[in-house]
């Protein structure tokens, strides 16, 4: 009795390798589920029609979308640029949409709205790069739908205006950002090198496919004539393999040696840190209570505050009053009480007047309100907003010598046809001495008519700007207060040798703090005091041997990550190139033997195995299920299986099916080279019997587990 033949397992070379190397995300949803998702999203065509490529080869797409493919990169790049600069740059914000407003006269979070859109169209142009490189993965061409290509474009031309916008016209912006590199460098440096030891993966998964390319087809070029077509594809792929590989490792070069470029103020030594920087209350404390209103000082005061900062207006019966803006309309209740008046100067009104105003409600309602990351207000806190007025200077005075805090100011020139217009600077001095404020408490900041204030009011601590050294020498100044951004990149060292102390303006952001603390910064001018003055250690501060110590580690560790990923791809090609090999030297000692012998059919034989068959690979019954019952083994080597002549009233049957797959490694048998043939012996009747069952197999090569391809008739 026969053994039950063998059975085909159904599972192809492509099926066993998409199991083994897919992404987890396939695990989840069906691979065609999937290929059409990433086609869709990129072709905007939800019907697969292209044909999959067995192999990666030197081009993933047709020439225009070669030529189109660099506008996408632009994009990408253009968009990742604007979004880390609008980012790195949030400490401006406000300011930003204060001129947003003077140009509108509408208040609102402008900066915000841009922030979303950089990102979303860094997202957009991420999201195509990430589709195009997961196409080329799973060997599709790349083909991007024209409206793609319509808002790539446009894409370009508002990245790049808005570049100019900047470069032009707000230089500041990129001086903030070269500051954040200061602070985030290192840790930059950190995460570009976990960046590219993920992004190996991927490039050894393609430069060794490629070299596997090549070796193939040096392997075909051998049999082939057409020596000049197959130079130019190695050509291509070598070019490829260069263009990807090259750049990456020249990246990651840059990246374990870019640490000997880098100076960030907060790599040092625990015991050089200098003490934490004094805040002067920006408008008092603008996120807590309307600015430049008692309250805001109040809180200011509230939360340690070392000094109180404001602006001084002149009304037009000579009452200094405190407002930063030129007009009302932002601050102020004017457009209900006055609305043809909103746009005139504030100076021009009476203090009669001014003091009737609102200065609070605005602050309260939520399209107004001048930040966006503040906290909600307590219900008392709301209430006390809700009736603020605008104080006078002496009412700041006051509190300051109530409290003993340092007082600073800038006083805004009146405009023309003012009674002051040329006398300011004398009134304000006579009005500060009248407080009887004590004179050390009073840090004078404007520059015209210094002499005059120095010899009225001796006791008033001079502030100067960034002027030179000379200068403040000259004119016995020991303290200058300076934008952070113009500090950092003109002479800080400078004014440190010369014992000047700093204070710089505006500092809202807790890297920007974290920065000032680690340049030993004597005090910053803030809005936003209430997250500052918790702060009781600078942010991203490391000692340098700490520093080298997780440097060299990252070094050390991402080059053996590398290495690893890279030798394990090229040992995964290396197998799946011996087991290929074996098989085409089969095939080709096969044919050489058929050859020998004459045989008419040995052209037929497919050069690429498609199927596998386990256990004996001999089993007729693996290739006609139909022939399993009633056959005998037949004496020989080859081990045919014979079928005896059947009765024509035997109807033949077909119970199992032929389930293509490819053969495994074990199956494959190499040929005796001892013998001089390879063909079976039977006799004449049994010839006969076979010839009836199977009237086109000549030659079976089933010895590799190769399918015949029988003629019909």
């Amino acid at each position: 009795m026969l053994k039950k033949a063998n059975r085909i397992e159904p599972d192809s070379q492509q099926e066993r390798s998409l199991k083994k190397h897919n992404p987890w995300i396939i695990c989840t949803c069906s691979r065609q589920c999937y290929i059409t998702l990433i086609t869709g999203c990129y072709t905007c065509k939800w019907q697969i029609k292209q044909e999959k490529k067995s192999r990666p080869g030197p081009c993933c797409c047709s020439w225009k979308e070669k030529i189109f493919f660099p506008f996408l990169i632009i994009s990408f790049l253009l968009s990742v640029v604007l979004l880390f600069v609008w980012i790195e740059t949030s400490n401006e914000y406000f300011g930003f949409d204060w001129v947003i407003f003077l140009g509108t006269g509408y208040w609102f979070f402008w900066s915000i709205v841009l922030l979303s859109l950089f990102g979303i169209l860094s997202a957009y142009s991420s999201l195509l790069v990430v589709l195009a490189f997961l196409l080329v993965w799973e060997g599709y061409e790349l083909y991007l739908h024209w409206c793609h290509k319509i808002l790539i474009l446009l894409m370009i031309l508002l990245c790049s205006f808005v570049l100019w916008i900047l470069c032009q016209l707000w230089q500041e912006r990129w001086l903030t950002a070269g500051l954040s590199l200061q602070i985030f460098a290192p840790y930059m440096h950190l995460s570009g090198i976990t960046v590219m030891v993920i992004l190996s993966w991927p490039v050894a998964f393609y430069l060794i496919h490629l070299e596997e390319e090549v070796r193939m087809r040096r392997y075909k070029m051998t049999y082939d004539r057409e020596t000049a077509k197959g130079c130019n594809i190695l050509t291509k792929l070598r070019a490829l393999q260069v263009a990807i590989g090259l750049p990456f490792f020249l990246i990651l070069l840059c990246l374990y040696i870019v640490p000997l470029g880098i100076h960030s103020p907060c790599i040092q030594e625990e015991d050089k840190l200098g003490p934490k920087p004094d805040f002067f209350g920006h408008r008092g404390a603008p996120m807590l209570g309307p600015e430049n209103t008692m309250m805001s000082f109040e809180k200011a005061v509230e939360q340690g505050a070392y000094g109180l900062e404001s602006d001084v207006q002149l009304s037009y019966d000579q009452v200094p009053f405190l407002m930063h803006d030129n007009d009302l309309r932002r601050t102020t209740n004017i457009r209900n009480v006055q609305p043809n008046a909103s746009i005139t100067h504030s100076s021009f009104f009476l203090w009669s007047f001014l003091s009737t105003l609102n200065a609070g409600k605005w602050f309260v309602q939520s399209r107004f309100k001048p930040f966006y990351h503040m906290k909600p207000l307590s219900r008392a806190d709301r209430e006390k907003a809700e009736n603020q007025r605008i104080p006078k200077l002496t009412d700041l005075l006051e509190l300051a010598q109530k409290e003993k805090k340092f007082v600073i100011f800038d006083l805004n020139t009146p405009p023309r046809k003012h009674p002051l217009r040329h006398t300011y600077i004398r009134h304000v001095v006579s009005v500060i001495l009248a407080s009887k404020i004590e004179q050390h408490l009073i840090f004078w900041l404007p520059s015209f008519d210094r002499q005059y204030v120095q010899s009225r009011a001796p006791g008033f601590q001079q502030v100067g700007q960034l002027f030179s050294i000379e200068r403040l020498t000259k004119e016995n100044i020991s303290r200058i207060n300076v934008d952070y951004k113009r500090l950092f990149y003109k002479g800080l060292k400078d004014y440190k040798a010369a014992n000047i102390n700093i204070n710089l303006y505006i500092v809202n952001e807790p890297w920007l703090y974290s920065l000032a603390w680690c340049s030993r910064i004597h005090s910053v001018t803030t809005d936003n005091i209430q997250t500052l003055s918790q702060l009781n250690h600078p942010y991203f501060f490391m000692t340098p041997g700490y520093y080298m110590f997780m440097w060299l580690l990252m070094d050390s560790v991402s080059a053996v990550l590398i290495f690893a990923i890279f030798y394990f791809h090229w040992w995964r090609e290396s197998k799946k190139e011996m087991f290929n090999s074996s098989i085409h030297t089969d095939l080709r000692s096969l044919s050489l033997q058929q050859r020998e012998h004459g045989s008419q059919d040995s052209t037929n034989l497919p050069i690429k195995p498609s199927f596998r068959v386990l256990g004996n690979p001999w089993a007729l019954s693996a290739f006609y299920p139909a022939l399993t019952k009633s056959t005998k083994k037949q004496p020989g080597s080859c081990h045919f299986l014979v079928v005896p002549k059947k009765k024509s009233s035997e109807p033949e049957q077909v119970k199992e099916t032929i389930k293509p797959l490819r053969p495994s490694k074990d199956d494959v048998r190499q040929p005796s080279p001892t013998k001089k043939t390879f063909e079976p012996t039977w006799d004449a009747p049994r010839e006969a019997t076979l010839e009836t069952a199977l009237p086109s197999l000549k030659w079976l090569p089933i010895s590799l587990g190769i399918k015949a391809s029988p003629k019909n008739g």
